[in-house]
């Protein structure tokens, strides 16, 4: 299980209550690598004039990835983080996560980031099997 759901709010989900904050939370308690990955890159592209913050530094474990890939992979936990921070999510490879303004997304510098191109030109040996 990717998530350390507590009685009280499964409890809610059970009564189709669920407060986005909450689950956030549960994110954050869970997946504390990918929350506070996304958190900081959140910070610096607040900090700062560029279009986007990337993190390019693999995790330090494979404990740690997977937290990241089940972050990234589920719509729910991905799309709850976005309007949670206020960002715009793009995910390549094993670990390279950025975020964008959300005003940035389609924009020439997202758009390229997110490309098939991209893609192609971020692969190397070892992402095959992280």
């Amino acid at each position: 299980m990717s998530l350390d759901v507590s009685p009280t709010l499964l409890a809610a989900a059970e009564n189709g209550q669920v407060r986005e904050e909450d689950f956030v939370d549960t994110v954050r308690t869970s997946l504390p690598y990918a929350y506070t990955l996304i958190a900081d890159l959140v910070g610096e592209l607040r900090a700062g004039d560029a279009e986007f913050a990337d993190n390019q530094t693999p995790p330090p474990s494979e404990r740690e990835r997977g937290q990241l890939l089940r972050a990234l992979a589920s719509d729910a936990i991905r799309s709850s983080l976005e309007r949670h921070f206020g960002v715009t999510l793009a995910f390549m490879n094993c670990h390279r996560v950025a975020v964008f303004r959300p005003e940035d997304q389609g924009g020439a510098t997202h758009t390229r980031f997110t490309s098939l191109r991209s893609q192609i030109l971020n692969q190397s040996p070892e992402f095959r099997d992280c």
